[in-house]
């Protein structure tokens, strides 16, 4: 009785029954969410990419805390260049120190130090033909204070320049987490905009009715909605990655669409059998419900893996894309089953001329229709089209052989952006590595003689490399640690430059301070990108096993095979693979990148390729339970194993290949937008969903059943005690649920 009054298919009859009252909780936690969101969002938010494991540029940034006065806040630097005077001129001078002057007068909540070359007499910070000056800013607060009071400071930088004497430019972390916050949200405006309109156009041309097209449309804005505002709330005691927001509504939209697609095209079919409208309901939350609880659970198990990497980027959207599917699963377990109460047949509202008439006939169902053709023509050569298909995949994911991973800094920023520009201007006349030099914290006694020839070994050592440039020395006042500072060449976020750091760390320092009683830590923002790769690196393989172990255990419980799940993962390691390859060919080695207007980068983001992987194999892994739930549920009615395989083909092909559409726009969408991690993001789900609707399911499904027949659903004698969980309830299931639902309605005796 307790299984029964957890099934889905209570669920959706309880629901169905007290329509008013769901639809009354979910207006609550709407409105709720959206008072999370409009108070708690931008506190929850952050651009910091921290590391929970103690790594040492956090060790060194500590130190520097405790021991170093002064102000410890992120540094920015404004440039000003002339076309006609130099620094030595007297306008020059006189224009920076009034911009001096502005820019202090912000007030120490605001700005905690600036200078200029005239105040320090710096010649590191002008220019080799002394026509530009750098004038150095330290931002007060934390990171995120630094971040929005940007704009002040940019006020004023935006006003010395509009006065025509001078070139002003700006860059810095302040500057650039500004930026990339200001191109997120304007990535995931065009990928809403491109998103929606194309999948309302294919739902419509799914369903035949505009008003079911619509349905899911909203069913996807309630689950983005409230797992913004979850995020708000959590975002108060842990500090969430920015980039949350745009995989909520990235995820959202995918998945929130697809359920909700799924569940109405079942509850019409049901209508079309003959049940009831109460009846169809429960027998949709028997099915179709059902399946979409399993797929919703493969998504969060395989994007939990993510959790266990210690960076909050990899958490904070495993959390964002966590809590939008669970919010869709439970809003299409709830709330759709309460609208479709509602609504009743008012659902096929607003036909379109011959889409609609063919949806609502039925025709999937029918032997010798398209899908079923090709299903058949599939399974006539099983052999051949897995050779071709496993081909066509394996040539896709080849180029994934040339990976290389990296960042993608402020030089890959669009045109016109303040810090991208700056950025320019400072490697034209000095060097992008004053932007962010590497720290080296010496911890011990600095006057130590034998600190001091470590000090001379590692001068020594970095003056005859190319990649650093001179270093700087700052003892702490107690004497007890020393601040060693050194630009690295090129920009602080490319790959060579992590590369010549991850030297320092591995060769240089332990060379030069072999036998010295001190430990040396390397800190800075290039430093903190050689962790976070080494990070990427150690904890990929370990999120793959737990991916798909875990994957495998609840899809054998589910089937209760041994050799589905065995199948699944290797087909969703090929399409996995073929977006990795899609994603190196395009964006890193730029084949086709100025067609789709994508950037070249010769690196692909660090953490895409591990976050790929948990997003891709939940998604594949949706589409895989959706169908093999048709399949199973005929085969136990059937017994036949090649018709029940065109049947299920037949069957979801059509909702499978609207569904994956919805997603390739979506996806495809927020490819778009400027930011690069986005375009490499947007690409390799938009790929894998495609191959997956088309290769892995139409091809690689049909032609594997086949060829294994009725060992497809093969489990040892020793496996089965587990529980059975299949996804496709029994029919008489429905027909005990619909006998107690007419009890209960009976007036008693």
């Amino acid at each position: 009785m307790v299984s029964r009054l957890l099934s889905t298919e209570a669920l959706a009859r309880a629901s169905a029954e007290h329509p008013w009252r769901v639809v009354a909780a979910w207006i609550v936690l709407l409105i709720s969410s959206f008072v999370l969101v409009s108070t708690l969002l931008a506190d929850a938010l952050t651009t910091n990419q921290e590391m929970t494991n103690d790594p040492d540029y956090a060790r060194a940034r500590a130190i520097l805390s405790e021991r170093f006065p002064g102000p410890d806040g992120l540094n920015e630097l404004v440039i000003v260049r002339s076309a006609s005077a130099t620094i030595d001129d007297a306008e020059f001078r006189g224009f920076v120190e009034r911009l001096t002057s502005e820019i202090a007068a912000l007030g120490p909540g605001v700005v905690a130090a600036t200078a200029n070359y005239y105040l320090l007499a710096d010649e590191d910070l002008v220019s080799a033909d002394r026509d530009t000056t750098i004038v150095p800013v330290i931002m007060a607060g934390s990171r995120n204070d630094a971040i929005a009071n940007a704009h002040k400071l940019h006020e004023i930088v935006d006003a010395a320049g509009e006065s025509g004497e001078f070139e002003v430019f700006q860059t810095g972390r302040a500057t650039a987490g500004s930026d990339f916050q200001e191109a997120s949200e304007r990535d995931l405006l065009t990928g809403e905009l491109i998103a929606l309109p194309i999948a309302l156009v294919i739902l419509v041309l799914v369903f035949g009715a505009l008003a079911a097209a619509v349905v899911p449309m909203l069913l996807a804005g309630v689950a983005i909605v409230v797992a913004t505002g979850a995020s708000a709330l959590l975002g108060q005691t842990f500090e969430l990655s920015f980039f949350v927001v745009n995989m909520i509504t990235m995820m959202g939209l995918a998945t929130g669409i697809d359920y909700s697609l799924f569940i109405v095209s079942r509850y019409r079919e049901e209508r079309r059998r003959g049940r009831d409208q109460q009846s169809a309901i429960v027998a949709t939350g028997g099915t179709a419900s059902r399946a979409v609880l399993f797929s919703g659970m493969t998504v969060v198990v395989a994007l939990a893996g993510l959790l266990l990497v210690p960076v909050n980027v990899f958490r904070s959207l495993s959390i964002g894309a966590i809590f939008v599917v669970i919010a869709a699963t439970l809003a299409s377990l709830t709330l759709l089953p309460a609208v479709l109460s509602l609504v009743g047949d008012r659902i096929n509202a607003l036909r379109i001329p011959i889409f609609g008439r063919a949806s609502a006939g039925g025709r999937q169902e029918l032997e010798g229709g398209f899908w079923d053709r090709i299903t058949r023509a599939v399974m006539a050569r099983p052999i051949v089209s897995l050779v071709i298909a496993a081909g066509i995949l394996i040539a896709a994911a080849t180029p994934a052989l040339d990976i290389e991973t990296g960042a993608a800094g402020v030089s890959t920023l669009p045109e016109g952006m303040r810090s991208r520009d700056g950025l320019v201007v400072l490697q034209d006349e000095f060097s992008a590595g004053l932007l962010s030099p590497v720290q080296i914290v010496v911890d011990g006694d600095a006057t130590s003689a034998r600190v001091q020839d470590g000090v001379g070994r590692l001068s020594a050592a970095l003056a005859s490399d190319a990649d650093f440039g001179a270093l700087r020395l700052a003892p702490a006042p107690a004497g007890d640690a020393l601040l060693i500072t050194v630009p690295v060449a090129g920009d602080p976020t490319s790959r060579p430059a992590a590369e010549a750091v991850k030297r320092l760390k591995t060769d240089i320092i332990p060379q030069a301070f072999d036998g010295v009683d001190a430990r040396v830590f390397v800190g800075g923002a290039t430093a903190e990108n050689v962790e976070f790769f080494d990070i990427s690196d150690r904890y990929t393989p370990i999120v793959i096993v737990f991916v798909l172990a875990i994957s495998f255990i609840l899809l054998m419980v589910v089937f209760r095979s041994l050799i589905v799940p065995i199948k699944a993962i290797f087909m969703n390691l090929l399409s996995v693979g073929a977006a990795y390859g899609v994603i190196v060919l395009v964006s890193q080695k730029g084949v086709g990148a100025d067609l789709l207007g994508f950037q070249q980068l010769d690196v692909v983001e660090a953490w895409i390729p591990m976050f790929l992987f948990a997003v891709l194999f939940g998604l594949s892994m949706d589409y895989h339970v959706f169908m093999l739930s048709r399949i199973r549920e005929r085969f136990d009615q059937r017994g036949d194993n090649t018709e029940a395989v065109s049947f299920g083909l037949r069957t979801t092909a059509g909702l499978i290949t609207g569904a994956a559409a919805i997603m390739v726009a979506v996806f495809g969408g927020f490819a778009t937008g400027d930011l690069i991690m986005f375009q490499q993001i947007g690409l390799g789900l938009a790929v894998a969903v495609f191959l997956d609707a088309t290769v892995v399911r139409s091809v690689l499904v049909p032609a594997s059943m086949k060829l294994l027949g009725d060992r497809n659903w093969y489990l040892p004698r020793w496996l089965r005690w587990l529980p059975d969980l299949r996804v496709e309830a029994p029919e008489d299931d429905f027909v005990e649920v619909e006998a107690e639902t007419a009890a209960e309605r009976q007036p008693a005796s």
